[in-house]
């Protein structure tokens, strides 16, 4: 698992509002159960809650979801599959959410 990795979210429930979580733990940190994630929400059902520094905008597979950094979690690493992608290249704009949502910076 490596830190930037997206999953296809495993709530069937949630999946089409949140299609995908990203996993934003450093990869120093392996050997606990559990891997914080933020995750990904369409667009489209959350447009009124964009705050540009705390929930950028992501382009995905043609899609545009928001970051959505207030709703960071942990789950099971067991919950976790293949990773299908990796935001990488969005290193900068999640780095920012996160320091953004603890420090107002």
């Amino acid at each position: 698992m490596s830190q930037f990795d997206v999953y296809i979210n495993p709530n069937e429930a949630t999946r089409d509002a949140f299609p995908f979580l990203v996993d934003i733990q450093t990869s120093l940190i392996s050997s606990i159960s559990t891997r914080i994630v933020v995750p990904l929400g369409k667009f489209s059902h959350f447009n009124s809650e964009q705050i540009t520094r705390l929930t950028p905008v992501i382009e995905y597979q043609q899609s545009k979801l928001l970051l959505l950094t207030p709703q960071i979690a942990s789950i099971p690493v067991e919950m976790l599959n293949e990773p299908v992608s990796s935001l990488a290249h969005y290193r900068d704009e999640i780095i920012a959410s996160l320091d953004f949502a603890i420090t107002g910076i």
